[in-house]
Formats: C-alpha cells, structure tokens, sequence
C-alpha cells in the first residue's frame, strides 16, 4: 500500500529534528580539564621477594653475563686509587687512564685519518673506582668507567694548549695528562708548557685525544670548543681499556710527573 505523502514529510522531519538535537546535545557537551595533580614518594629499599618464575627465566642470562664480567683479562700489581697523588697533580691511575688512551686513540687515529695524536687530557671525575691489587676484570673496566663516554680527537691550536695549562694550574686537581708536561712556578704559574719535549708553537695544530663529554665543554673545559677539527673515534672509552687489558699481562704503576711545580 502506497504510504501518502504527508506521511513521508512528517517522518523526514522527524528524523531531521533527531539529527539536530543530537547535534546539540553532543556539541554542548562539558569539557574536563586538569585542574590538580597528585604525587606521591615511593622509597626504594633493599627489601626484594623473589619471585621464582622470574629468577628461573633470567638466571642464564645473569650467569652469562656475571662469566663475562668477571673473566680475568690482566694483574695489577699494586692498587691503583685516584685518592692518592703523586706530587699533588697526578696519580698513578691518572697516568695509567691518560697513558693507554692516548696509546689507543694515536692508533685508531693513524688507522683512520693518518694523523698522530700528541697529548690526552681526561678528567679527574670521570674515575669512579680504583684498580685493586690482583686479577683485572672486563668488571674492572665497567667499575672505572660506568658511564658511555667516547674517545674523540680535537685539533687544538699551540695557544689553546697553553689555555690547557692555565686551566690545570687553576684547577689544581689531578686530572689524567699524556704527552704534554707543565712546570709551574712556587705561586702556581704556568713558566713553560711542552709537547713530547719539544715547547709549545701558539700556531702549530695539536691533536688532543680526550672524551665528547669533555669535548662538548664537560668540566668548563671551554678550550676545546676553539678545536679547528674533530675527530670521533667511535671507540667507548670503557672498551679502549678493555681493549688495553686483553693485550697485556701486567699493568704498569707509572710515576712520571706531567705537572711539575717548583717547590
């Protein structure tokens, strides 16, 4: 049976009038904002339930990992601690830091760009254990250098070198220095700075082997932003020494004065 016409309008309106309210209805919806946010300390203890289906699962890859670690790589024959200066401007792990980085970054260098490097500087701070006399560990490494630094190269002027030496001799901290050597007079001033025994040329390019966080202004190490060059070695300063204990058998307990003040 035909539906008559006036049926079909009033029905359309119907609809039309539906639609619309719903419209409204959704548009005047009540907005929520934020108004207040809560926080709470949740301390952290020592307190731990093993849960054994956990233990079980990630047993392996501790015991895998622990057998990594802890696999002796070298000796060291007495301990080496950043605590105990020599002269009051170096210690033997400095030294021992400063020396084998500068060993390792000269060979990646020479590898990459056929250039020699010709001093390192690193950062006092940056040793965050000693050495301990006996077995020396990839643990070792990892426990002196937790943190993922990289070793980079920066071309240095001879005058920023001598920036170097003043900023040492402000410092007065012991930080690891390879391949260059400072006298300083009684009061603490820099007299005469030298690069593999030979002075210092304001103008002559220095390559300084040293760490991005140092290299980005680390430490207020200013000078290295005024690098007329940067080398990145993509060699983690952790994995050099690494590296460095793989390829010997004892480590070395190196004295040799790099900052030398008249006394």
């Amino acid at each position: 049976m035909p539906i008559p016409k006036k049926y079909k309008t009033t029905a359309s309106r119907f609809v039309s009038f539906l639609t619309i309210s719903l419209l409204i209805a959704c548009g005047s919806t009540k907005k929520w904002n934020n108004t207040v946010i809560d926080g709470k300390k949740i301390a952290i203890t020592d307190h731990y339930t093993p849960v054994p289906e956990i233990e079980s699962f990630i047993k392996p890859y501790r015991e895998h990992i622990n057998k990594d670690l802890d696999s002796v790589l070298a000796y060291c024959p007495e301990t080496l601690d950043k605590s105990n200066s020599i002269n009051g401007w170096q210690t033997t792990i400095g030294n021992l830091m400063a020396d084998v980085t500068f060993q390792y970054a000269d060979k990646a260098l020479m590898a990459r760009e056929n250039r020699h490097v010709n001093v390192c500087l690193l950062n006092h701070g940056g040793i965050r254990a000693i050495i301990s006399k006996g077995n020396v560990t990839t643990r070792t490494a990892f426990e002196i250098m937790p943190f993922e630094n990289s070793t980079v190269v920066i071309a240095l002027k001879g005058e920023q070198l001598m920036e170097i030496a003043r900023y040492l001799a402000k410092e007065k901290k012991p930080h690891p220095l390879s391949g260059m050597e400072v006298h300083l007079s009684r009061d603490g001033a820099v007299t005469s700075v030298s690069v593999q025994g030979e002075p210092v040329e304001p103008e002559k390019i220095y390559n300084v082997a040293t760490s991005d966080y140092l290299a980005n202004g680390g430490d207020e190490m200013t000078f290295f932003a005024k690098g007329v060059a940067t080398y990145d070695l993509d060699y983690k300063l952790r994995n050099l020494m690494i590296d460095y204990f793989k390829d010997i058998d004892t480590l070395p307990v190196t004295r040799t004065e790099r900052i030398i003040q008249d006394k």
